[in-house]
C-alpha cells in the first residue's frame, strides 16, 4: 500500500514493503527504514529504530485524516493524502471555474464515456468526461468555457491519478 503524508510543509511517499511481527519494513521516498513498531497505547506507539528507543503520541486531528504526532522533543502536522483525499481536493476544484484548462483525473480509473471531442464548443461546469473508480462512476467537468483543444483518452482507457483527460481552450 502507497500513500502519501504532508508532514508539516513537506510530502513524502509512504510505502509498507514488509510486515513481520512488530518489525515494520517501509520506503519513505526512496529511503529504506526497519523499525519495531509496537502500539502501547490508545494513541501511543513506541518505536526501536538502529537502537533507539522513540515515544509517540498520535492525536486525531479536526478534519479527517489530519494528526498532532509528538515525540518527546518535536511535534508534526501530518495530513494523509490518499486516493480518497486527491478525488475529494479534485472534486472542490471542479465546482472553482476559474481552474486551469486541463481535466485530469485525480486518481487512476476507467473511462466510461467521453462527452466531446476537439472542436467542441464547452460551457464551464459542463460533463467532458466519466470515470469509473473506486467503485463508482464520476462525472468530470469543463474548468471554463471554451473550445475543446485536445482529447488523448478514449473510452475504455485506464488513466493514472492526474492525468489529462480533456484540455479546453
Amino acid at each position: 500500500m502507497e500513500l502519501e503524508l504532508k508532514v508539516n510543509d513537506r510530502t513524502a511517499k509512504i510505502r509498507e514493503l514488509k510486515r513481520e511481527g512488530n518489525i515494520l519494513t517501509v520506503a519513505v521516498d526512496d529511503k529504506i527504514f526497519e523499525v519495531d513498531l509496537v502500539k502501547v497505547g490508545r494513541r501511543d506507539y513506541s518505536v526501536l529504530y538502529k537502537g533507539k528507543s522513540y515515544n509517540i503520541g498520535v492525536i486525531e486531528g479536526r478534519e479527517p485524516k489530519h494528526y498532532s504526532v509528538n515525540t518527546f522533543y518535536f511535534g508534526y502536522d501530518i495530513e494523509v493524502v490518499d486516493a480518497e483525499t486527491r478525488y475529494i481536493e479534485s472534486r472542490e476544484q471542479a465546482g472553482h471555474h476559474h481552474a486551469g484548462s486541463e481535466v485530469r483525473s485525480p486518481m487512476p480509473g476507467k473511462v466510461v464515456k467521453v462527452l466531446v471531442k476537439p472542436g467542441d464548443a464547452v460551457e464551464a461546469g459542463q460533463t467532458v468526461v466519466i470515470v469509473s473508480a473506486m467503485k463508482m462512476e464520476s462525472e468530470f467537468k469543463a474548468p471554463k468555457s471554451g473550445v475543446v483543444s485536445e482529447v488523448p483518452v478514449r473510452e475504455g482507457d485506464t488513466v493514472d491519478g492526474n492525468q489529462v483527460m480533456v484540455v479546453v481552450d
